[in-house]
């Protein structure tokens, strides 16, 4: 097990490593429980037991568990296998303090579900799908669950002339206004969070981006209820700027929920441990979260939900390592960013670099593009031929500061 512990910095910060349920870390059960299978192998590992899951997350520190339906019990289970494990899951979170602060369903596994769930060509399929989902609505609310994710896996193509993408949509948008008004009509409380891949199983999946689902929620018919949920990797498979993704989606109120893992470049989906891909872009992520950008303040206060796979190297030794390293990346990088925030020369660089000015409206109070054009600084008296050879913004420096501080030498 990696050793949790409270360390120094070389200016005496305090970095406290040892997770607790107030970080609110979660693990999704087919994350820990993954059997190690990829499509050129079968598994390395046995199944672990749900009640031994939620006892070993709760041994680490971590605060919630999530999972699909068909995680916690088989496909196709009877209504009484189905409650039997339910409730030994709630036993579990009763006895451990472990919540379930996230659902999702799968619509991607079985046999039937090859063309997708509420996409699929097959009109009866749909129905099935929006049934399924429907039912694990239900036990979502019945385990105190706030927010249900929805990923398209199969929802998507390989052949251009097999999907008319223009009615796949409006089926995606008839399926997630009819879930939003049963949980309106049911009082559950709950929020949707759609989790967008641009391909992977599909050749293409549908709402491949953060752009294309923030576009896709504003035709519903309650987008108050439907926000994302980023993946690192899977924006970073489309090679976008995963911290830049999660920006944009909280400038919009929609960052409901986010999944953390690491990702080394345009590839196959790799979950890797938090932190274990691109750490630039992972400090800058922690940095937004924690504190908000350059003026302070919280970003984001849901789950930091973690959404790795062990490797399939690994025995359970290594999967709860593994699970540790996730949680312990996070606060290193927490800690990190911290220390980057509160270093004057920081400051100084980003007072440099001219990133506070960036808030401030370019637009006068009150003025319109009739004061604008009245301005000659605006454009007759404005000297352009200053910024060739100077006016430099040291965005290079900033960045030298920011890898000083990741690297733990400042």
């Amino acid at each position: 097990m990696l050793e949790t512990t409270t360390i120094h910095d070389r200016l005496g910060h305090t970095m406290t490593l040892t997770p607790t349920p107030a970080d609110k870390f979660t693990f999704g059960l087919w994350t820990v429980n993954y059997n190690g299978t990829d499509p050129f192998g079968g598994p390395t590992r046995p199944a672990m037991d749900v009640v031994h899951v939620v006892e070993k997350l709760a041994e680490l520190g971590a605060a919630g568990l999530t999972f699909h339906d068909d995680d916690l019990f088989a496909f196709g289970s009877s209504d009484d296998e189905r409650r039997r494990q339910i409730d030994r899951l709630k036993q579990a979170m009763a006895d451990t303090g472990i919540k379930v602060p996230m659902i999702t369903t799968n619509l991607f596994s079985a046999p039937v579900f090859k063309d997708g769930g509420f996409t699929s060509n097959d009109r009866a399929v749909r129905r099935y799908a929006l049934r399924k989902v429907l039912r694990n609505l239900d036990l979502a609310a019945e385990l105190g669950a706030t927010t249900f994710v929805m990923w398209g896996g199969r929802e998507g193509q390989e052949y251009d002339a097999a999907k008319d993408i223009r009615a796949a949509l409006e089926r995606y948008r008839e399926a997630v206004n009819l879930l939003s008004q049963y949980v309106l009509d049911k009082g559950y409380g709950i929020r949707f969070a759609i989790e967008p891949k641009p391909n992977e199983p599909r050749g293409d999946i549908l709402l491949p981006t953060v752009g294309n689902a923030l576009a896709f929620i504003n035709s519903l018919e309650h987008p108050e209820m439907v926000g994302l949920n980023p993946e690192v990797g899977h924006e970073q498979m489309a090679g976008l700027n995963f911290a830049s993704t999660v920006a944009q989606a909280l400038y919009h109120g929609k960052l409901f929920h986010i999944d953390l893992n690491g990702q080394r470049g345009i590839k196959y989906d790799q979950d890797l441990v938090f932190g274990h891909g691109d750490l630039y872009n992972a400090f800058a992520l922690v940095d937004l979260l924690e504190n908000g950008g350059p003026n302070g303040g919280p970003a984001y206060d849901g789950p930091r939900h973690f959404d790795f796979k062990p490797s399939r190297t690994e025995d359970e030794t290594g999967v709860w390592q593994a699970a540790a390293a996730n949680m312990r990346m996070y606060l290193l990088l927490k800690e990190r960013a911290a220390a980057f925030r509160a270093d004057p020369e920081v400051q100084a660089a980003l007072q440099a670099a001219k990133v506070d000015e960036l808030a401030r409206p370019t637009l006068n109070d009150g003025e319109g593009y009739a004061g604008l054009l009245a301005d000659r600084s605006a454009w007759e008296d404005f000297d352009t031929s200053a910024y060739l050879g100077g006016k430099g913004f040291g965005f290079v420096a900033l960045q030298q500061l920011a890898a000083e501080h990741l690297m733990g030498v400042r």
